[in-house]
């Protein structure tokens, strides 16, 4: 079998379902890993007091908003080598993947200086405490410094992921979790003739472990065959950049509405004080693992939908719709009545101060009700882009933040009601879910057929409620 019919037969040949639950349960404990730094990091930063869990609060949507930067850049990258090796060429992969890694090392280290110069600003932006500021500021100047590793090593996972090897990615992420975890407690506490560094330790030992992740992903590349060493003619390379870059600007656009929201978000909420800030921060870092499953499947999702578009085999497609929305409506609702009943348990672990208990399992239980559609409405999002239409991934986003999140929130500030915040989460994400079902639904069903004829297709949620099929004669 050649390099091109290996990396086609991952997602062009077989069973649709059998195909992303085998991706899935390889990336599982991968996903598991994506989520376990913010664990981690929160865990361990948590023994340090209220003011410190405060501090990373204030930290996460910026690193949220640079994250979704480089990760249209990403998606730009996997969306169009994955449709390169769909459509069996293998050369045109190569030179994608070089431009894009090449594209993305120069816009991090730029980002990188830029950021480290604002950082202190954009957290002032948020309502940051004067106890909290310093210590926000102190992890955000070393995350920036070395954001390089985090996005290269990002994209180099993606990429194994798009092109087969995802047990190889998910390894990756799962020794890049466990040198970051033996890191923490070293940097944040100290040991012999390691000094104490408190949340600053915790940034170095992200930054450490990502860039031994993001080496090791790239060598791995290299000798996949995937990652050529050898610099393209400036012709061909900017030809490549502009292709990615029509993708990765809308999807960029699209993901930036998401730390966005977290960003005025976590402004509301400061207007509640230091406790709603820690609260509402460990609350998301924990909400991270109801999806470690569904995005494991996710993962397989845009290079599936790329692959499969640019063998131009569009059943397929209409097969993983199905199979997909179905399988994050009934796992998210089973992990949302979990939250529902442990949230007592689950937030004594994360902090010892009851008031931010008391915020915290409110909010756990009320927000995890909507889980189930904010992952329909991601997986909408990645079958526009997989299928060419990566602007209208970008409304979804826009939609869901603009139009329905922030005037809701706004609405719980208005009449001063925290718990209100949590609600009008929940109404936006049901709502923007059930408007991605009916999108995605329309786009698959205007997807041509192989054999030429009009696709009559199913009622989009008729995949999502089987019981809701009407017996065929």
């Amino acid at each position: 079998m050649t390099a091109e019919n290996k990396f086609k037969s991952n997602y062009t040949r077989g069973s649709i379902g059998g195909t992303m639950l085998k991706t899935a349960f390889a990336m599982l404990a991968g996903t598991l890993a994506m989520s376990g730094y913010n664990i981690v990091d929160t865990y361990f930063v948590g023994n340090l007091g209220k003011i410190p869990m405060a501090a990373m609060g204030f930290t996460m949507p910026i690193v949220m908003l640079v994250g979704c930067l480089f990760r249209g850049l990403t998606v730009g990258v996997m969306a169009t080598s994955a449709q390169s090796l769909g459509g069996g060429r293998h050369e045109r992969a190569n030179l994608l993947i070089f431009s894009g890694l090449a594209l993305i090392t120069i816009l991090s280290l730029a980002a990188g200086i830029a950021g480290s110069c604002v950082s202190g600003s954009l957290i002032k932006l948020m309502n940051a405490s004067q106890e909290a500021l310093p210590q926000a500021k102190a992890y955000m100047d070393i995350w920036f410094l070395g954001c390089v590793t985090a996005f290269v090593g990002l994209t180099g996972n993606d990429l194994l992921i798009s092109s087969g090897f995802s047990r190889t990615a998910s390894g990756i992420m799962v020794a890049g979790l466990l040198l970051n975890t033996l890191l923490d407690p070293l940097f944040i506490f100290g040991l012999g003739p390691v000094p104490a560094m408190g949340v600053r330790g915790a940034a170095l030992a992200t930054v450490i472990a990502q860039a031994c992740s993001a080496a090791t992903a790239l060598t791995i590349l290299h000798f996949k065959g995937l990652f050529v060493l050898k610099v393209p003619p400036w012709r061909k390379m900017k030809s490549s950049w502009l292709l990615i870059i029509q993708y990765a600007i809308p999807s960029s656009l699209g993901m930036l509405m998401m730390p966005l929201g977290s960003f005025v978000i976590t402004w509301i909420t400061a207007k509640f004080g230091d406790a709603a800030v820690a609260a509402t921060a460990a609350a998301a870092r924990l909400e991270m693992l109801a999806f470690v499953f569904p995005m494991a499947l996710g993962i397989a999702l845009m290079p599936m939908v790329s692959q499969n578009f640019g063998a131009r085999l569009y059943g397929r497609i209409r097969a993983g719709r199905r199979f997909s929305f179905h399988f994050a409506f009934w796992f998210l609702m089973v992990m949302a009545v979990l939250y529902f009943l442990l949230a007592e348990v689950l937030v004594r672990q994360f902090s010892r101060d009851l008031e931010v208990q008391k915020i915290m399992a409110s909010c756990m239980r009320i927000i995890p009700w909507g889980f189930w559609a904010i992952e329909i409405h991601r997986y909408s999002g990645f079958f526009f882009t997989g299928c060419g239409h990566p602007r209208i991934a970008a409304y979804l986003n826009g939609l869901r933040v603009i139009g329905l999140l922030l005037p809701f929130s706004f609405l719980a500030l208005f009449f001063k009601n925290l718990e209100g915040l949590f609600w009008a989460r929940l109404a936006a994400d049901v709502l923007s879910g059930t408007i991605g079902i009916i999108l995605a639904g329309r786009l698959v069903k205007d997807l041509p057929a192989e054999d030429g004829k009009p696709y009559s297709g199913k009622k989009i949620w008729q995949a999502i409620f089987p019981f809701l099929r009407k017996k065929e004669s």
